[in-house]
């Protein structure tokens, strides 16, 4: 058997086009059969994993067949989206053997996540395991991959401080809310800004789940795109002022050249939240929200600036255990790899079982006949014992006789290997 895996992830795709390539759990089971039903010279082995950032097909098939599997797999995928299949291979990463264990390892163990080491995405993967085992499409080669993707994973959350430190600004200002706030399930947060910082800061923020999201954005149209990846509502950047007070967090960064959030408008909410403390965070250049609200009693502000130092100790920190746990997946790798090969081997095992097994049947029963007619049960034992013998040398000794000079050494090699054990067959 072998494997391959087909990713449209945020790394490869922008939004807009991940969008086109969504599933919801409800979808996944028909999806896997009509993948099945274009790919109808074979029954493969499916599993299809879709979030807001990634799309992932993992395939396992017979040897000879998984290169031809590729491009049909692509064509159904592109179909889907409505796009053609050269343009979404554009945006698509296609892997193999163990490149292909390398990503799933990756992916379960948070490394390939736009918020590294998250831990949502290892559920996720559990989640469409189960969808593929219940569609009748999980066979042994992807459930042995995915199990250990989940062992590999464990190995490096435990081992590793891989989810512990913060290596982004957004990830920075999690933790510092963290330390305002008791329980960020319980906070109402507000997004101004519909650019790639805010979607890194709202998949921060998200992964908390808290009580409610809002973003609000010049453009509507853009603010209701991104507020649907996490179940936000949108409101107008209008509306700010009027609202401010029903938030406990802000985070804003747009391209603005003028503060969007002054003084003024951060005392009135103040005073309507009954000193409240509110926690903001301007990560634009130039600002979003005016220095001077740093000094009010019940704010907390934090700018690029004072974010940079906790990002810089926790990338430090963040480095080792990225190597740590790089290490554990390429083990990881090496196992599946060598065990993927063991599998190539099983009909072999199984014909030389079968073989040996009509050996055996066929010396019993001459010996049983030696005995019926009289011989002795040393004579008998003799016959099986020379029978066994050379059946089981008469293969490699014809493959000696009729080599070739150039195959010969070769074939000496093997022999020797096989029957000798490793001596010297001129002794």
């Amino acid at each position: 058997m072998s494997v391959f895996a087909l990713s449209l992830n945020h790394h490869t795709a922008p939004v807009d086009l991940r969008g086109r390539f969504a599933f919801t759990l409800e979808q996944i089971p028909a999806a896997l059969h009509g993948l099945r039903s274009g790919l109808s010279r074979v029954t493969p082995e499916a599993a299809l994993l879709s979030t807001c950032n990634r799309t992932e097909l993992y395939i396992a098939t017979p040897t000879p067949q998984s290169r031809t599997l590729v491009r049909p797999t692509l064509e159904w995928l592109a179909a889907h989206g409505g796009v053609s299949a050269d343009e979404l291979l554009r945006h698509t990463h296609v892997m193999e053997r163990q490149e292909a264990a390398r990503h799933a390892f990756r992916v379960a163990s948070g490394l390939d996540s736009m918020v590294l080491g998250e831990a949502q995405i290892l559920g996720q993967m559990k989640q469409a395991v189960r969808e593929a085992d219940a569609a009748g499409m999980l066979g042994t080669t992807l459930h042995q991959l995915f199990q250990r993707s989940f062992s590999v994973a464990k190995e490096v959350r435990t081992a590793t401080e891989i989810g512990a430190h913060s290596i982004s600004m957004a990830a920075a200002a999690v933790r510092l809310a963290g330390q305002l706030f008791e329980d960020l399930s319980r906070i109402r947060i507000l997004f101004v800004g519909a650019g790639e910082m805010i979607e890194l800061a709202a998949t921060h923020f998200a992964a908390k789940a808290p009580r409610h999201i809002t973003i609000a954005n010049r453009t509507l149209e853009r603010g209701e795109k991104l507020a649907a990846q996490f179940g936000a509502e949108v409101m107008r950047l209008a509306d700010l002022p009027s609202r401010l007070h029903e938030f406990d967090a802000v985070v804003s960064c747009t391209a603005s050249a003028l503060p969007l959030i002054g003084l003024g408008a951060v005392e009135r909410a103040l005073k309507a939240r009954r000193r409240r403390p509110m926690f903001m965070v301007d990560l634009a250049v130039p600002r979003d929200i005016e220095p001077e609200i740093a000094q009010l009693e019940d704010v907390y502000l934090y700018t690029v600036d004072d974010l940079s130092a906790v990002v810089q100790t926790a990338g430090e920190k963040r480095q080792a255990a990225v190597a740590q746990a790089e290490a554990i997946i390429e083990s990881g790798v090496q196992n599946f790899v060598h065990w993927l090969d063991q599998r190539a081997t099983v009909p072999l095992i199984r014909s030389l079982n079968a073989q040996a097994e009509q050996w055996r049947q066929h010396e019993m029963a001459r010996a049983r006949k030696l005995l019926a007619r009289g011989d002795s049960p040393e004579e008998a034992l003799e016959a099986l014992a020379r029978g066994l013998t050379q059946k089981m040398l008469h293969g490699a000794m014809a493959e000696l006789h009729n080599a070739d000079p150039q195959q010969r050494a070769q074939m000496i090699d093997a022999v020797t290997r096989l029957f000798l054990r490793g001596e010297n067959p001129t002794r």
